[in-house]
């Protein structure tokens, strides 16, 4: 097993679950994206650039999927949050999948792609 996936089985439920599965909606969404284990936790490189991590922060009670540059898309996605005001990072809060919508999340993750190719 990798560290990845090492840290996604420690995490308790629902977390677990919530992040197996927008690991799988990354892989599928950028099959070119690399997973790496950074800052001890998940995350992900799109063009050798940052474009995302996972993290379930002490205290909360969601999965912050954290957008490297966020902040160029929250013209776009108001729904990204900038949670302890944060300079670039904005995030998505994950708090379950019955209300989670995947084809925005999609949507935001090929748009944030597209930033990585510039």
């Amino acid at each position: 097993m990798n560290p990845v996936e090492n840290y996604i089985l420690k995490q308790e439920q629902p977390y677990q679950s919530i992040m197996m599965y927008l690991r799988s909606v990354l892989f599928k969404t950028l099959p070119n994206i690399e997973e790496r284990f950074a800052y001890k936790i998940p995350f992900y490189y799109y063009n050798k650039k940052p474009l995302c991590y996972l993290n379930v922060l002490k205290g909360t009670s969601y999965v912050d999927v954290g957008f490297i540059e966020g902040v160029s898309l929250a013209v776009d996605f108001p729904e990204l949050v900038n949670g302890s005001n944060r300079k670039r990072v904005r995030s998505v809060q994950v708090k379950n999948l019955e209300v989670f919508d995947e084809n925005k999340f999609v949507a935001l993750l090929i748009t944030a792609a597209s930033y990585n190719t510039i």
